[in-house]
This record gives structure tokens, sequence and C-alpha cells, in this order.
């Protein structure tokens, strides 16, 4: 009985003993990546990653930090014109949030670019870029941890409202200054202000209502295309599909647009518009008849071809719209 205590004894030492050593390597582990990714945090906002220090710091345990990784291709010959702009945005993001006052190691920002890391691609089943993923410090990656980008856009502040729900860090985005905008907004004035010199004795246009009906239409034409929407969320002009090179210029989901998408409708929408226009015209002008007719053969034309696509384009975002006209 006596020899059995012992050796028990013996077997919970040598237990206590592997689990403190065990124990002991996991800490200095941990210590190590934690001291490598400040170190690299230090140097570059966004670390840059391939397969192996994706499988190191990122997938292999230990781990008590959050990684925010950006998937993406931004080699020339990969011509993702999205993936750049995305970049500026995550950049912005990433740099907002190690020059700022409340910086720890519980999060950090990397990329992994295609051609530098195409078994973590793999790896990942992942088909498409830019791709948004984050890497809780515990347990595996949920649903929710992957960014919806065709719905809320790539904007460095969406990202960050994004980042805080995941992580609970608040990301205060900084920008660069940019002066583009006021230059413009100034250069624009002073032609104004010059042309008004100019015809300072002539300046009856500023009274014509042509020109002021024809301001108020482009204002509303903007608008009412999504422009402001583009402005707030920040979406991709298109998407490239890596795999088969399709371009998708108007988007699928009632929830998100492009910015091309915009542009074709306000097209569309100037289209349709000077269709009624020209079928007012028609009405109410003092032309000759046959110059009538034509204008009004041309404005039925223009309001129904374009509005049929305008048609085609809603119910292609909003699946189940059981109407169409002339298009299906």
């Amino acid at each position: 009985m006596f020899v059995k205590v012992w050796i028990s004894l013996f077997v919970f030492c040598i237990f206590q003993h592997e689990a403190a050593e065990a124990q002991k390597k996991k800490e200095t582990l941990l210590s190590e990546k934690m001291s490598q990714m400040m170190d690299w945090a230090s140097k570059r906002s966004v670390i840059r990653m391939n397969g192996d220090k994706f499988r190191r710091f990122v997938k292999a345990p230990p781990r008590n930090y959050s990684v925010v990784i950006m998937f993406t291709a931004l080699q020339p010959q990969r011509q993702c014109g999205v993936c750049k702009q995305a970049d500026e945005e995550f950049q912005v993001l990433a740099n907002s949030w190690r020059y700022s006052s409340a910086f720890t190691n519980k999060v950090f920002f990397a990329s992994v670019d295609f051609d530098e890391g195409s078994d973590v691609f793999q790896m990942l089943n992942m088909n498409s870029a830019p791709t948004f993923l984050h890497f809780p410090s515990k347990g595996k990656p949920r649903r929710t941890d992957t960014y919806e980008l065709q719905v809320r856009g790539f904007a460095a502040e969406q990202l960050a409202r994004w980042v805080a729900d995941r992580t609970d860090v608040q990301i205060r985005v900084i920008r660069p200054p940019n002066y583009a905008g006021p230059l413009l907004l100034g250069l624009l004035l002073a032609v104004i202000g010059g042309l008004a010199y100019l015809r300072r004795h002539n300046l009856e246009f500023l009274f014509n209502r042509n020109v002021w009906a024809f301001s108020a239409l482009c204002f509303v034409l903007i608008m009412t295309s999504g422009q402001m929407w583009n402005h707030i969320r920040g979406p991709p002009y298109a998407h490239k599909n890596p795999s088969t090179g399709q371009v998708s210029y108007i988007h699928g989901s009632s929830q998100a647009q492009f910015v091309a998408e915009t542009h074709i409708v306000l097209i569309f929408n100037a289209a349709v518009t000077m269709g009624m226009v020209l079928l007012c015209e028609a009405a109410t002008s003092d032309l000759d008849i046959g110059k009538r007719k034509i204008m009004c053969v041309a404005g039925v034309g223009l309001v129904m071809l374009f509005f049929s696509w305008l048609l085609s384009i809603f119910r292609a975002k909003y699946h189940g719209y059981p109407y169409s006209f002339l298009l299906s």
C-alpha cells in the first residue's frame, strides 16, 4: 500500500512537471510570436505575410491576439483595380490604429497577396479578391468574421466599424490631408468669377430659365443615381471575378451597388428625361409638323428603350420582381 502511494505521488509529480514545462514552452512561444508581430508592426502598419508566416503566426496556436487580414492580388498582371483601391483604405485604417494613443497588441493588421501566398488562398478555399477576414484570438473564424465587401464597401470607416464589432477595439480613422477638393472648388469659383467679370455688362444669362433648369436637372440626376451612397460607402467601381475574368458592373443585390452602376443609371435616367423633353417640345413648339413628328418619335423611342433597360436592372437586383417591359 505504501509503495502504491509513493508510485502515485511520483507519477503525479512527473505529470505536474511536464504540465509546467508545457505551459512554460507555450508562454515562451507566445512571447516570441508577440514580440515578432510587434516588431513587424513597428516597421509596417500592415504586415505582409506569405504562407509560412500565416501558418506560424495566425493559424497555429498559441495566439492571444486578433489578426485582420486582407487577401488581395496587387501584382500588375492580375489587373485588379479594386484591390488597389481597397489596399489604400486598408492602409489608412491600419495607420490610424498603429499611430493612435490607444494602440495595443490586441489587434494586428496584415495582408496576403495571391502571388506570395497562393497556398493560403487554397487552404481557405478563397477564389476572389479583395477579401477581409478576422482571425479571433480564441477559436476559429465565424461567418461574421468575413467582411461583407459587396454590401458595405471598403471605405476605412466601414472597415473600422466592422473591426469594432469583432474585437471591441475602437479605431478613429484619420486620413492624410487631401487638398484636391478645395483646390478644384477654388478653381471652379475662380472660373465662374472670371466669366462673370468678363460679362459684367451683360449678365442676362443669370436670369435665363433654361440655364437654371438644366443645372437643376443635372443635380437631380446626380443625386437620384446614387452618387451620395457611393460617397458614404465607398464601393468598388466594378467587380472582376479572378477565376473567370468576368467583370460585373451591376451588383446582384438590392443592398449594394457599384460605382459603374450609378453611372449607368445616371445615363439611362438622362436618356428617359431627354425623351420626355422631346415629347413636351413636340407638343408645344411652333416648329413645322415634320420636325415635330421626328421629335415625337425620337422621344417615344428614348423613353421606351431606356426605361426598359432601367426596369431590367431593377429586376436583376430585386429578384422575383414580376414585371418587365420590352426586355425580359
